[in-house]
């Protein structure tokens, strides 16, 4: 159970997934994530839907290979399945008919913000999606991004591929266009979400981020996804992922994201250097 139905490099560094696990997709919507294992004494590992198919029975999910256990995963082949796959958890994305939205998504954030422009738009937005890298050999799905959108700006940091500037430049411009813009999502690194809320919030618009990459155990029990909303202490995890980006303390999270920063660079190290070792060869008998 759990296999590896497909598996695709997408960037140098990211892979997208096709995983069975039927009862899964049945239940995921749009926001929700799931957490892995690729071995029974394997890290949990947090990761947002990218997209499901009730019918397949399958989910996709995207990686970005940073460390240990995103290292391992990416080892693993087609065939292969995973110890164990649980969810859909965490609450999902609130749907409805707003109007015009805009859709913001950074790096690895692409993957996540894809199923909820889709289902936003099926709900009958004039969906606008905004999606950048740091250049364009890190971007992708671009394709996938304009089958469920009605208008895409694509940009890059470093002007490699289309426009060079930051995601939050094309959302300023929209901003001060004069268009109605009725709602924001911002999913991507941390800070970049950031950065959304600051230059949406002179707007007043309603902006909602994703805080999934400050989790850890996925279910609430290790405490380490605390964050501070309005200043009210929620669990990422259970109360989340989504919350209002105006209301997040994005410093105490930033801080909170270098907590294992020194354990995580020593599990890594370990794994290459075991990844090295040479292999004992299996010998016969006569």
């Amino acid at each position: 159970m759990y296999r590896v139905l497909a598996k695709q490099a997408l960037t140098p560094v990211t892979t997208e997934y096709l995983i069975e696990a039927p009862e899964v997709a049945r239940k995921a919507q749009a926001g929700q994530f799931v957490v892995l294992r690729v071995h029974e004494q394997g890290e949990r590992i947090p990761l947002t839907i990218a997209d499901y198919d009730r019918e397949a029975g399958t989910i996709t999910v995207v990686a970005q290979e940073i460390g240990r256990s995103t290292l391992m995963l990416k080892d693993m082949q087609v065939g292969d399945s995973l110890a164990s796959f649980t969810g859909p958890l965490g609450r999902p994305t609130e749907i409805e008919n707003y109007g015009t939205v805009v859709l913001v998504g950074g790096g690895l954030g692409i993957a996540p913000i894809y199923p909820i422009c889709r289902t936003l738009r099926e709900a009958g937005n004039h969906v606008i999606a905004i999606i950048g890298a740091r250049n364009g050999e890190l971007l992708f799905w671009e394709d996938k991004m304009r089958d469920v959108t009605d208008e895409l700006i694509v940009v890059t940091d470093d002007g490699s591929y289309v426009r060079k500037a930051l995601v939050t430049e094309p959302l300023k411009e929209l901003l001060e266009s004069g268009r109605q813009i009725d709602r924001v999502w911002g999913i991507g690194p941390a800070i970049m979400m950031k950065f959304i809320a600051l230059t949406t919030k002179p707007f007043g618009v309603t902006t909602i981020v994703s805080l999934n990459s400050i989790m850890v155990d996925g279910t609430g029990m290790c405490g380490a996804c605390r964050v501070s909303v309005g200043g009210r202490t929620y669990f990422a995890c259970v109360d989340g992922p989504e919350f209002d980006g105006h209301q997040v303390d994005w410093d105490l999270l930033l801080s909170r994201q270098r907590f294992y920063i020194e354990e995580e660079r020593r599990a890594l190290e370990l794994y290459k250097q075991s990844a090295q070792q040479p292999q004992p060869q299996e010998t016969s008998r006569s």
